[in-house]
């Protein structure tokens, strides 16, 4: 398998929460998950499953990378393929959390961002902002034993333009009052890629499933929204169909753009 190609700005699908993102001179990795068809995942907090899909590339195969933004430190965002084949120096920008144990895997660069912060990158003249926003892996008690998450927008501006392109990703959250500040401080998002799935833990939800995620496109307005995180491995039990369906009959006016594994989605 391999990667789409589209001119200019693009996203492409690789797998799980895992894509691929060229902004102008800027390339990010997202949640780097290459595990293959039929290998196990230890999850975080005993929870293991095996992954049902293939991702579209290997590390050997990407381009070189600006950075990864990693939400959290699970281990279908971050395996052990990831561990051992990214290059050590490359920028993680992740939570404080991950942040310091993937120094003790020998990572030389992770970068923890607190809620709100900034990461900046500028190359000939174009602009690229990473910036960690709210995300909660599960509400209620379940909170004291997950690991915390960082939600992300990035805002690219091309050189010599005005124009900002603005980018969600919404990292494992379910959905709580926190998330409406997202939508106050990025009133117009132009892509969203909303991480799905319905696990849980303890009958809780510990990511989205189809009626929350929905319900975080409708309180987030964005134009365009890309559904990621649903059917890779055992434990997403809440399934993409549903996800289209509750989309559908809410009439929503935001696009839905559905990627096969390996298809690349220009970013206008």
């Amino acid at each position: 398998m391999a990667l789409d190609t589209v001119a200019g700005n693009s996203l492409s699908f690789i797998g799980t929460a895992t894509t691929l993102i060229k902004l102008g001179p800027f390339t990010l990795l997202t949640d780097p998950n290459f595990l293959h068809l039929g290998q196990w995942s230890y999850l975080g907090q005993g929870l293991i499953s095996k992954r049902r899909t293939e991702p579209a590339i290997q590390p050997a195969e990407l381009p070189p990378l600006t950075a990864v933004v990693l939400s959290h430190l699970h281990g279908d965002h971050f395996d052990r393929i990831a561990s051992r084949e990214l290059p050590k120096d490359v920028p993680i920008i992740t939570t404080g959390h991950a942040a310091k144990r993937l120094r003790k895997r020998g990572f030389q660069a992770p970068q923890p961002l607190p809620v709100w912060s900034r990461q900046n990158f500028v190359e000939n003249g174009a602009r690229l902002g990473v910036i960690a926003v709210p995300a909660r892996h599960a509400r209620g008690p379940l909170r004291a034993i997950l690991p915390p998450v960082m939600g992300s927008v990035l805002e690219y501006q091309a050189a010599g333009q005005t124009g900002v392109l603005r980018i969600y990703l919404s990292g494992d959250t379910v959905l709580f009052p926190g998330l409406a500040a997202i939508h106050e401080r990025f009133p117009s998002l132009d892509h969203a890629v909303v991480h799905l799935g319905g696990t849980r833990v303890l009958g809780a939800l510990v990511t989205m499933d189809h009626k929350q995620g929905t319900d975080l496109v409708e309180l987030l307005e964005p134009r365009t929204v890309l559904p990621v995180h649903y059917d890779d491995y055992g434990l997403f039990t809440s399934p993409l169909s549903n996800f289209l369906a509750e989309f559908r009959a809410r009439g929503l006016p935001t696009t839905l753009r559905v990627l096969q594994r390996g298809e690349t989605v220009a970013l206008e």
